[in-house]
């Protein structure tokens, strides 16, 4: 299998929880990692560089100076992403669904389309999707959509890069104890511990080891897409609680 010495890659939202994870699992592989991040001080990437994939600009100097540093691109895991709030859709409110598909699928895309150029001829894009993206559930209609479309574009970019040697997958993780649900209930941590209370959640190190998996396949092997529940899990909301 090949390895992941001599390789370079990008991760976004490599600050905490899944990026983190994926950041530090591809550096134990012996890649040289740019993360990128609105928290730079808690990037423990070989590159920290600032970003906000929601902004045009910054994603552009990000790119500009993680290809230019890493003096190459070989990987590219499109991490960064975020829900917002448990309401019905006649509740929600537009800067929050603004928010949501700017970073779960504007930025996504933004990255991608910036750091193309640059991933080199065997190389690999890493899209983050989510169960959510397969299997709908009360409450939650933008955040599923935007998931959705990660999918659907990860697909359709793969008929785009067909005949070209560069990997796509999608990683669609259930449910993994992060900082997910404190950033979706707005730092409601009575909120959020419920949601991974009396379970045995995910780990973000399961998904980085899923990432690897995928990055470390033969040339001729290209995996689409990787699904991964909790054993206690089988749709986004019907989790068996050890309660």
């Amino acid at each position: 299998m090949p390895g992941l010495e001599g390789k370079t890659a990008i991760v976004t939202g490599a600050s905490s929880g899944i990026g983190a994870a994926i950041a530090r699992a591809l550096q134990a592989g012996g890649a040289r990692v740019a993360g990128g991040a609105r928290r730079v001080d808690q990037l423990g990437t070989d590159v920290k560089l600032e970003l906000d994939v929601t902004d045009p600009a910054s994603s552009e100097r990000f790119v500009e100076q993680a290809v230019r540093e890493l003096d190459g691109l070989d990987i590219l895991v499109n991490n960064a992403g975020l829900g917002l709030g448990r309401d019905p859709f006649d509740a929600s409110r537009e800067e929050d669904e603004e928010r949501v598909l700017e970073t779960n699928v504007h930025g996504l895309l933004r990255l991608t389309r910036l750091c193309l150029p640059h991933i080199r001829d065997g190389g690999h894009i890493v899209n983050m999707g989510s169960i959510a993206g397969r299997q709908p559930y009360e409450n939650a209609a933008v955040y599923i959509a935007s998931k959705y479309a990660v999918r659907g574009f990860t697909y359709a970019l793969r008929e785009d890069l067909l005949g070209r040697p560069i990997h796509l997958t999608t990683v669609d993780p259930g449910l993994v104890e992060t900082n997910f649900s404190r950033v979706r209930f707005r730092g409601d941590e009575e909120k959020a511990a419920a949601v991974y209370a009396d379970v045995e959640a995910l780990r973000p190190e399961d998904i980085a080891d899923c990432v690897v998996f995928a990055v470390t396949r033969p040339p001729h092997v290209n995996v689409d897409e990787l699904v991964v529940k909790a054993l206690a899990q089988s749709t986004p909301v019907r989790i068996v609680r050890n309660t």
